[in-house]
């Protein structure tokens, strides 16, 4: 059986001043996805950019076929507040994005910090589920949006950019940490699950998207709705330990069946993230 895996974009929509413009990232992204026929994918949305050309682009998204969800109103570190504060920013939110075409009542959290105590994430967990929002979380973790600084970095610069070398790299760094989780998935659950990708809304993956897509399937994955991936077993699953940094649904199953170091793949580090950018997105070029 193929392994799946569903795509949702996180901080839609992202600030977009750099490469592309937010019209254009969003006219490529949407057109990224059409080309490589990928099924419907998650916008997870933060409520204050939902105005102007930002609301304009979620629409885009929605009117592609594509979710539009929830991701707090200002992209809240729930770790620096208090519950409260983190549930009147939640509110804050809805009406800015309960309105938008295909909304659906799932909420991730900025950063995956789902409570730094055991009250605030125990109130958290009774306060969506009366809500009757999903925790919508994620298997699959990486640091795509590191990469997209150093590219903005380099561009705002005017650095001399390998656009083939920063495609092969987006996708090996990414295809890294997945079969590492998946891994992690077959020695601690006992199976590979109906995956959930993070990624970002961001100018890379408006490149590279496909590339990406296309190499998983080389490897034998299959791309799936993100409804049909939170219809997984492992959806219901709720960790007892407290994360102040959370590692994802499969770092938590892996940490309560007694992993503890490893929960964040090499692919994560900022400090080797940058060193293969510079050498091999940079560094190859003659100036």
């Amino acid at each position: 059986m193929a392994k799946s895996l569903a795509i949702t974009l996180d901080d839609s929509p992202r600030s977009a001043t750099g490469y592309f413009d937010g019209p254009t990232r969003a006219k490529e992204l949407i057109a990224e996805i059409e080309r490589h026929k990928l099924p419907q994918i998650a916008f997870f949305s933060v409520g204050n950019k939902a105005d102007g050309e930002g609301k304009k682009r979620l629409i885009q998204y929605a009117n592609a076929g594509h979710i539009i969800a929830h991701h707090s109103n200002t992209h809240l570190d729930f770790n620096k507040h208090s519950l409260s504060e983190y549930i009147a920013d939640f509110e804050q939110a809805e009406p800015q994005l309960n309105t938008l075409p295909n909304y659906q009542r799932w909420h991730r959290f900025p950063y995956l910090r789902e409570g730094d105590t055991q009250e605030k994430r125990d109130g958290m967990r009774r306060y969506l589920k009366e809500k009757g929002y999903l925790n919508a979380y994620i298997t699959l973790n990486n640091y795509d949006w590191y990469l997209e600084s150093l590219f903005q970095k380099a561009i705002a610069q005017q650095q001399k950019v390998d656009f083939e070398a920063l495609q092969k790299l987006y996708v090996e760094l990414i295809i890294e940490s997945i079969e590492y989780y998946d891994q992690m998935a077959v020695e601690y659950l006992g199976r590979s699950p109906k995956h959930v990708l993070l990624l970002h809304e961001m100018d890379i993956t408006a490149l590279y998207l496909g590339d990406l897509v296309e190499a998983l399937r080389e490897k034998g994955w299959k791309t799936i709705p993100v409804k049909e991936a939170f219809h997984d077993d492992i959806a219901d699953y709720q960790t007892k330990k407290v994360f102040k940094f959370n590692p994802g649904r499969i770092g938590e199953i892996a940490y309560d069946n007694g992993k503890r170091k490893g929960l964040w793949h090499h692919s994560l580090d900022e400090t080797y993230i940058k060193r293969r950018f510079e050498t091999e997105v940079l560094g190859n070029l003659k100036h």
